[in-house]
């Protein structure tokens, strides 16, 4: 049967496009709007709610769930019940993961742990991070983080999109949306993904997704290599002057298009070619190490002039902050130690140890730490008990989600402070007179908790610090206003100076 051109206008033409349509008129001034900065942008982008206290996010995040107990959580107190089941209280009947079996005996940490004095109550950091001890005064070390999920995907989509079921934009994609770039020849949001020394932990591109926002709020992925970005040169026999005109060309019959079917995605799809056009100027220079002074080697040390490494991804980092790029977020895989962690979680602290130190050090000499919120962690936490038999050489933690530790340091947080506290098994959040503050069957993430910091407040409080009122980022899709925090999170004001 032949096609009814009518017909299939009708079916593409949604509501809101007919609307939509309506309201812009011609595609001629769409297609002029596209060009200018403010394109896809949010009702409030470069405009934000409050003074923020920072411009920028850097996050660092450690895939796979780093060991708390082994790198910041000091318990001294389980070395009197190790090899020894759990106390029932302490559990209290939460789930654990279907790779816990039999008797959960109690696994003190083997590392020694120092304190660094502060106004506060001090902040205990392990031997495996002796860099990062270094710039502890700078760190808001957060110990009652928590969440719901307890298995990597769901875990990684929940902290990274606000959900644990795939489809929604992840933080970057909302600053994105709300903030824009201050760079025009740079995405406002950059994902890296750094070398680990194991990379079993699936990473996903909804993590960095736009989800039902335009495509142009995605991550883009700078890779490491002589390629960062794939597809960025120009083939072989085509100039500059030639790819400017087929981008016109194009630019031209999508305009058509626009005006006949008022398909938001052609205008994304524009407006990405265009940023790839500025980009294939802007990239080269940003990934040119060869123009950073000595005092760069020195402090990033000698792998960071091999590309993918953590401390290359992090000197990146700063080179695409101090060019206007509101996010950049830095993925190291390899943190879900379930085995092996006598040898695995040494070599992981190996591999990040010095790039953390550097990145704060690099930021706060150069005066981008004021205003550069950098945050580290991962999807949750792990086990007080061990995995494997207790004693011998291939043990590990399980997956736990009910208390963890992330740091903050710059952008407008408290330094050289810890936040929350936990129960002397590290197993749950409590009060400083040590009762539960958390449990599974408490609406936690629907009341605030002082002294806990679920992830919905975690991302709320990262979104107060860049000047957003997380409840009024909304984004409306299928007759629903979206938001990153759904209809929880809490600003957690103790957090911030």
């Amino acid at each position: 049967m032949e096609a009814d051109p009518i017909r299939e206008y009708e079916l593409m033409m949604t509501r809101r496009q007919f609307f939509g349509r309506a309201r812009l008129g011609v595609g001629t001034a769409a297609l002029a709007g596209l060009m200018g900065p403010a394109f896809g942008a949010g009702p409030n982008q470069g405009a934000t709610h409050h003074k923020p206290r920072a411009k920028r996010v850097i996050y660092l995040f450690m895939t796979g769930g780093p060991s708390q107990h082994d790198l910041w959580d000091y318990k001294p107190k389980m070395k009197e019940l190790a090899g020894k089941e759990l106390p029932a209280y302490i559990r209290d009947g939460q789930r654990v993961t279907g790779m816990s079996k039999g008797v959960l005996k109690v696994m003190p940490s083997e590392y020694s742990f120092t304190q660094y004095e502060n106004h506060d109550r001090g902040v205990w950091v392990s031997e495996l991070l002796p860099h990062t001890a270094k710039v502890v005064k700078d760190l808001c070390v957060i110990h009652s983080v928590h969440t719901e999920a307890i298995n990597h995907d769901p875990g990684i989509t929940y902290i990274q999109t606000g959900s644990q079921i795939p489809g929604r934009p992840s933080l970057g994609a909302w600053l994105s949306y709300g903030l824009g770039s201050e760079n025009s020849d740079l995405p406002s949001y950059v994902v890296m993904h750094s070398m680990g020394i194991e990379q079993s932990t699936t990473l996903f591109g909804r993590l960095w997704g736009s989800g039902f926002m335009p495509s142009n709020h995605r991550g883009v992925i700078f890779r490491g290599g002589e390629d960062p970005v794939l597809y960025l040169k120009n083939p072989k026999g085509v100039s500059r002057s030639h790819r400017r005109h087929q981008l016109d060309a194009l630019a031209a019959i999508n305009q058509e298009y626009y005006r006949d079917f008022g398909d938001p995605g052609i205008l994304a799809r524009l407006e990405q070619h265009e940023m790839a056009y500025r980009m294939q100027a802007a990239v080269p220079e940003l990934m040119d190490l060869d123009q950073e002074p000595d005092s760069t080697w020195k402090l990033y040390g000698e792998k960071a002039r091999t590309p993918g490494t953590f401390e290359a991804c992090c000197l990146n980092a700063r080179r695409l902050a101090e060019r206007g790029v509101r996010n950049i977020q830095i993925f190291h895989r390899g943190w879900d130690q379930h085995d092996n962690l006598r040898t695995e979680l040494p070599a992981q602290c190996k591999h990040v140890d010095r790039g953390c130190m550097a990145l704060i050090t690099d930021l706060k000499r150069r005066g981008l730490l004021e205003d550069t919120l950098v945050v580290w962690g991962g999807e949750f936490g792990r086990t007080a008990y061990t995995q494997g038999e207790y004693g011998s050489d291939m043990y590990g933690r399980d997956h736990h989600p009910r208390c963890f530790t992330m740091w903050m340091a710059g952008g407008g947080v408290k330094a050289g402070i810890t936040y929350g506290q936990t129960d002397e098994f590290g197993y749950n959040i409590t009060d400083r007179d040590g009762n539960p503050l958390v449990r599974e069957h408490q609406p936690s993430k629907h009341h605030f908790t002082p002294g806990a910091v679920h992830i919905h407040d975690l991302n709320a409080t990262i979104l107060h610090l860049l000047g957003i009122d997380h409840t009024k980022l909304t984004y409306r899709y299928q007759g629903r206003d979206f938001r990153l925090t759904d209809v929880h999170g809490h600003v957690v004001h103790d957090l911030i100076v």
